[in-house]
């Protein structure tokens, strides 16, 4: 089975509730030590294999792979994380504006509120790209509402309280 397999298995088991909860509190524990670890030099490119990086990380290879997959997203060259084994090779260099766009739109905040930020980008730039993704998270309505006493849209005449909003 292959690594991001095992690691989905574990990640959202919905048949055990409270030993999923247990995983993720587990796995957010340990991705933010490795943020902190990654975002004290995000200049710096990281390669190794899944299972070297995992150990030097201190994270279960599975647990890691999840990691992977998360940051995905956010790096200059995605690695292939679907084929994934422990010998594969992975780079990680971080593009520091997606890193914290993705850390927004994830609503996770132990990780875009990291210290290690201030020296990586500026107060008004985080600001920036924190409106920016609040702002791509708002759902637009294509068509205007259709109030209850508005004439109905299908062009009846009617109100659309008296047309087809009846059966709303």
């Amino acid at each position: 089975m292959a690594l991001l397999e095992s690691w989905h298995e574990i990640a959202y088991d919905t048949t055990d509730q409270k030993a999923m909860q247990k995983v993720w509190e587990k796995y957010f524990k340990e991705e933010k030590e490795i943020y902190k670890k990654l975002l004290s030099d995000v200049n710096k490119e990281v390669v190794g294999t899944v299972e070297g990086l995992a150990n030097e990380y201190g994270m279960d290879v599975v647990y890691f792979t999840g990691f992977l997959e998360g940051i995905n997203e956010s790096i200059e060259k995605p690695n292939p994380v679907e084929k994934l084994k422990e010998s594969s090779k992975v780079k990680i260099k971080i593009k520091p504006e997606d890193l914290y766009f993705n850390m927004v739109k994830a609503k996770a905040s132990w990780l875009y509120e990291l210290e290690e930020w201030n020296n990586i980008l500026p107060e008004d730039k985080r600001k920036e790209l924190y409106k920016k993704c609040k702002d791509e998270q708002i759902v637009k309505r294509e068509e205007p509402k259709v109030y209850p006493n508005d004439p109905c849209p299908c062009g009846s005449g009617k109100k659309y309280k008296k047309c087809c909003g009846k059966n709303q």
